[in-house]
């Protein structure tokens, strides 16, 4: 009896010293610990498939803002890698042409987890497979689909990227999609179906049947108001802000923001500087503009700006995002040395948006995006390496180690199981 009180008084003697480190603990040690526990989720990650091969991959520190080192070094567990397909022409042959470079992203994601290094990342098609990867010790792939354009207009293509680890889908990129109208109509107020097509609402059906959670991030207003009236699951912005703080067509507005509420959603706050801040983000891009430029002249590589890019030929828009992290962060680190260089949109203004959006429509519809290797990037969140940055900035705006869990991921993998449940009603008995 005397060994089992003892053992019951060290016990509590741990706890009580357990207690008074956390209280007399820094905000930095605090950040660093939580960000330690958590598991970290960003659901937005461009690739190149040229990154993907014997020679060239993820097991370097490449120059691109996402690789296993990087992924390593910044504790970040989980990055959604993104088969993105730009906007092409509605006709058979576009379809054709977008679903080999679709196939080729599918190809590379499975063959990074598969076979390049299948014992430091693995590939997660649910939440339970995610805390049981994270408890290997390995960090976590997912798939996101950022355009269905590549489908065509065969829905079973729908299954095969099920098969293929898709678990989220957004129906149109940067143009008005065979399923949908895309946020883009806003800048000349065109639009193709007003909403979602006939095709687009099969397909919102399919993907509840499925699993797949649907991502409005880049279609327009009534594309996304009609996939809520019409979908029974939760759904996803990817990677988008509020509109409230910047008023850019890829944001969400308040209006949207409270249906994501109603609905049972997430919206994913995204690490884009021109969507967070515009004027910031002008004044800094128009500064760096010069330093990039001489940067890729001097590596003779050419440089245009993401504006440019649509009338860009595949393989020109190829070489360019190949080349774009090495160019923009030589740029900086020269910009940097200079005095002048006018502020940059960084993690406190990305954190603005999610105080906003919790204060609006509650911690459990908000979540982290980087968009990195596609645009995204900010001051202090400039790659993976930089994720701890984003922790630290969110205890020192109070939040607790349960809610940053929940922005961390907890309330995605939370909407990722209640898409997967409503599919099990699709099921056969």
């Amino acid at each position: 009896m005397k060994h089992f009180v003892g053992f019951i008084c060290l016990l509590s003697i741990m706890a009580c010293k357990e207690k008074q480190e956390k209280l007399t603990e820094s905000v930095e040690e605090k950040a660093a610990r939580i960000h330690k526990d958590v598991i970290t989720i960003d659901t937005h990650v461009d690739i190149n498939v040229a990154n993907f091969t014997d020679t060239i991959n993820y097991t370097q520190k490449l120059d691109n803002q996402v690789n296993l080192p990087k992924l390593k070094s910044g504790g970040l567990d989980v990055p959604w890698l993104i088969v993105y397909t730009g906007q092409g022409e509605l006709t058979e042959e576009g379809y054709a042409k977008a679903k080999e470079n679709a196939m080729a992203k599918f190809n590379a994601i499975h063959r990074l987890c598969e076979e390049i290094a299948p014992q430091e990342i693995d590939l997660a098609y649910s939440s339970k497979d995610v805390y049981k990867i994270v408890d290997s010790g390995k960090k976590v792939a997912m798939i996101g689909v950022e355009n269905a354009y590549p489908i065509g207009e065969d829905l079973s293509e729908f299954e095969n990227y099920y098969n293929l680890g898709a678990r989220y889908i957004s129906l149109s990129h940067n143009g008005h999609s065979q399923f949908c109208d895309s946020n883009t109509g806003e800048a000349d107020g065109v639009w193709l179906h007003n909403g979602l097509s006939d095709l687009g609402k099969m397909a919102v059906k399919e993907m509840n049947r499925l699993g797949v959670m649907i991502d409005v991030s880049h279609v327009s207003k009534e594309s996304m108001k009609q996939m809520i009236a019409l979908s029974k699951a939760p759904i996803i912005a990817s990677h988008s802000s509020a509109r409230a703080l910047c008023n850019h067509s890829r944001n969400l507005d308040d209006e949207q923001l409270l249906l994501m509420k109603e609905n049972g959603g997430v919206v994913q706050t995204v690490a884009f500087s021109s969507y967070l801040n515009t004027k910031k983000h002008e004044v800094h891009a128009a500064y760096l503009k010069d330093f990039q430029k001489e940067v890729a002249d001097s590596l003779g590589i050419d440089w245009y700006t993401f504006d440019e890019l649509a009338d860009l030929s595949d393989e020109k828009k190829k070489t360019f995002m190949a080349n774009y992290s090495k160019v923009v962060g030589l740029a900086k680190a020269n910009a940097n040395k200079r005095k002048d260089r006018p502020q940059a949109v960084d993690v406190a203004d990305f954190v603005d948006h999610i105080d906003y959006m919790v204060n609006l429509i509650g911690l459990d519809h908000v979540g982290i995006s980087s968009d990195f290797d596609g645009g995204g990037g900010i001051e202090g969140w400039s790659d993976a390496s930089e994720t701890p940055n984003v922790t630290l900035e969110l205890v020192k705006r109070g939040y607790s180690e349960e809610e940053i869990a929940q922005l961390w991921g907890g309330n995605l993998l939370r909407v990722l199981d209640e898409v997967q449940e409503v599919a099990k009603a699709y099921a056969p008995n």
